[in-house]
């Protein structure tokens, strides 16, 4: 990113989508503008080559495709190859069926692709893409290009529907399952909604496909490595299609460094006491809950 002339991009957002209030589970989808599809920050060049390294060294667990999913691939790259230059002109520029990345200085022909259309779009943004095609058990996910996995593995949900996808997370089932097949299944073209999923994890690597369940208490894990994780999501329909692409972009804080924030310590630690026994532990915060709970209570009382 040293070409002469070319504007860096702008530091990542700060996002903080815990609240002090009752848990309750809900699928807290936000309208957005299509424009708002995307983001590019500061970590794009740390987060491509990283992506290109899992590319090349974890291929089969960052990228699959169900066969019959070949549409919808093509079309998210279609979708991306347009969106890029349009809205952000001063990193991406396309003449004809060439599109040119300025952050990274690859240029790619898109009719000779070297690679699956879905991969090659994955490599120009920092967001992970995933692609849920309708079928009669529940809209399943066909096709992803998945570097950054919040512990879980592509792999394992390859194909299935989504109601299998969240099944081991609590009370989606009863709660959410039905809701968000209707309104996968109604979501209109040229719609975007977003919204944000957060968790607290022991280790800043983006490609973490383990993890989920731990309950066993360890002491080594202190709040100094600690991070704030969190997913910012959308979902759209493709042009033509009747897929959904849904979006994941990583964003991370070191909790040590929120919790300065005014205010933000003690709505951490309400958000954490009223997480569910259940969501507690799928979100495996039993090894460190008291010692962070203990932590941003000091914080709030300084």
């Amino acid at each position: 990113m040293d070409a002469p002339g070319l504007i860096e991009p702008p530091p990542p957002r700060l996002y903080l989508p815990f609240e002090a209030g009752p848990w309750r589970m809900a699928m807290g989808l936000v309208a957005a503008p299509f424009s708002a599809l995307l983001e590019i920050d500061g970590d794009y060049a740390e987060q491509m080559a990283l992506r290109r390294r899992l590319l090349a060294e974890r291929h089969a667990e960052v990228f699959a495709a169900l066969p019959g999913s070949e549409p919808a691939r093509q079309a998210t790259l279609a979708l991306l190859a347009a969106h890029l230059p349009e809205h952000y002109p001063q990193w991406f520029s396309r003449a004809g069926e060439r599109l040119l990345n300025r952050l990274t200085g690859e240029e790619w022909d898109l009719t000779a692709l070297p690679c699956d259309p879905l991969e090659l779009a994955g490599r120009l943004v920092q967001e992970d893409l995933c692609l849920m095609e309708p079928d009669p058990a529940g809209p399943r996910l066909a096709a992803a290009m998945l570097c950054f996995p919040t512990r879980w593995r592509l792999g394992e949900k390859l194909g299935r529907p989504i109601g299998a996808i969240h099944a081991p997370v609590p009370f989606f089932a009863e709660r959410l399952g039905a809701p968000v097949e209707r309104f996968m299944e109604m979501l209109k073209p040229g719609r975007l909604v977003e919204r944000f999923n957060w968790s607290i994890l022991d280790d800043p690597a983006l490609f973490q496909p383990h993890g989920h369940g731990r309950i066993e208490p360890d002491p080594a894990i202190t709040p100094e490595k600690l991070w704030l994780r969190v997913e910012r999501q959308t979902l759209s329909r493709l042009p033509g299609l009747a897929t959904v692409l849904f979006t994941i972009k990583i964003h991370q804080y070191p909790i040590t460094a929120i919790s300065d924030r005014p205010g933000i310590a003690a709505r951490l630690a309400a958000a954490i006491r009223a997480l569910p026994r259940e969501t507690t532990r799928y979100k495996s915060l039993l090894p460190f809950r008291d010692a962070l709970l203990a932590f941003l209570d000091g914080r709030s009382a300084a």
